[in-house]
């Protein structure tokens, strides 16, 4: 069974870097021989491999938890190439740090956009252009946030009218308006990043549970949605992703009880 994981998780691993196996008891074999093992077996073999979610979509989810944790230079850079190599375009990566810096700040969608850049100089590829967003920003702001929201959205902005109305309206113009509403990345991705990044911080569960809905309005199953929180076992340890699979029971629950 532990040969199965092994070989399970090499497979995953090559395919985001083929030399990353190697790579690792190079860093390793030195101090702690059995990290690459169990990087291979549990993260690749146990994780990755399970069928619940698209590659894609797990770099997605990786890349922004990362930039969330803003802690994780290197692997960020890892994940940024391996998205590369598993279909994502430079453009889809930039915008997910994009989406993940609402969530985790300009210094840490700053450093991430560096490593980026690093990537892609190397590879020798650049994003593409995106096309130029039109209209007010309060008015593409709204139509995003009943996209994801369908209402819900609303109730967390009236929630600020008592006592920071104008944070509402950053909310609304800033985080949908200018960020949520840009065209380069699909609603799923975006809200794949807003869930992974809510989970990786772990400190963020009211949103976290207000994307949870917005997931499922924009095409996530529940079970795509508990795939990402598992991942985060890998990134972000096991209390966030613990945290993160209670906050969408409620979500759910809560889903369920208003239908």
């Amino acid at each position: 069974m532990d040969s199965q994981r092994i070989a399970t998780g090499r497979t995953q691993l090559a395919r985001l870097n083929p030399l990353a196996e190697a790579n690792l008891h190079a860093s390793l074999d030195d101090i702690a021989p059995d990290m690459p093992g169990l990087v291979t077996g549990f993260a690749y073999g146990d994780i990755y491999a399970r069928p619940g979610l698209a590659p894609p979509d797990r770099q997605v989810a990786t890349i922004a938890a990362l930039t969330a944790l803003g802690t994780a230079e290197s692997q960020l850079k890892f994940h940024i190439d391996g998205g590369l190599n598993i279909g994502l375009s430079p453009q889809e990566i930039v915008e997910t740090l994009y989406v993940t810096t609402v969530f985790a700040g300009f210094p840490a969608g700053l450093n991430a956009l560096a490593v980026a850049r690093q990537v892609f100089t190397t590879r020798g590829v650049k994003p593409a252009l995106p096309p130029q967003q039109t209209g007010e920003r309060r008015v593409r702001g709204l139509a995003a946030l009943e996209a994801t929201s369908r209402g819900a959205g609303q109730k967390v902005l009236d929630s600020l009218s008592d006592i920071a109305p104008d944070m509402a309206e950053f909310i609304l113009d800033f985080s949908y308006g200018d960020v949520f509403s840009r065209p380069g990345l699909a609603p799923r991705h975006k809200e794949i990043a807003m869930i992974a990044a809510s989970m990786a911080r772990g400190t963020m569960r009211p949103q976290l549970k207000v994307h949870a809905k917005a997931g499922l309005n924009v095409g996530l199953t529940r079970q795509e949605q508990v795939e990402v929180a598992m991942q985060m076992a890998v990134y972000a340890g096991f209390p966030a992703a613990l945290n993160g699979i209670a906050a969408l029971r409620e979500a759910f629950a809560e889903v369920d009880a208003a239908q």
